[in-house]
């Protein structure tokens, strides 16, 4: 349980994630396969994609097992489309009720719709993504009302 008693930062949110994979072109070429993303920069050990304001670092260097529960979500506009997608590019789903999987060198993925859950991103951002015409579940206004961050 966290300590109230001092003054601390407070987080606003997660920037970036960072995946170790076996080879910077390759985690290109598949992640690049079922999402749309901009390529920052890149080098021979790593690699960064945009989503809007947040992004993924892609790393050389992956030698761990593949993850079990540990696991990161990428919001898309349309899920059964990603679904679609990855099951033409023979991707196996892990036996779940998300959209999960792993990806070829072991970190667990999770896809999910951006208008059915709170992660909100600012319209000015939603609008320089071409993705203005997104608007929330009255399931996830609910959601965010609960926490007095939705009318």
């Amino acid at each position: 349980m966290p300590n109230n008693d001092a003054r601390k930062a407070r987080a606003v949110g997660i920037n970036h994630v960072a995946l170790e994979v076996g080879n910077i072109e390759e985690a290109l070429a598949f992640y690049g396969g079922f999402i749309d993303f901009e390529l920052e920069s890149k080098s021979q050990t790593a690699a960064f994609v945009y989503f809007g304001d947040q992004f993924i670092n892609f790393s050389l260097g992956r030698t761990q097992a593949p993850d079990e529960k540990r696991h990161f979500g990428i919001a898309v506009d349309d899920k059964d489309l990603a679904r679609k997608t990855l099951e033409g590019m023979g991707i196996t789903f892990l036996d779940t009720r998300f959209l999960d999987f792993l990806d070829p060198w072991g970190n667990r993925v999770e896809i999910t719709t951006y208008t059915n859950i709170q992660f909100s991103k600012a319209d000015h951002v939603l609008k320089g993504m071409g993705l203005a015409h997104l608007s929330k579940t009255d399931n996830a206004i609910e959601q965010l009302r609960k926490k007095n961050m939705a009318p």
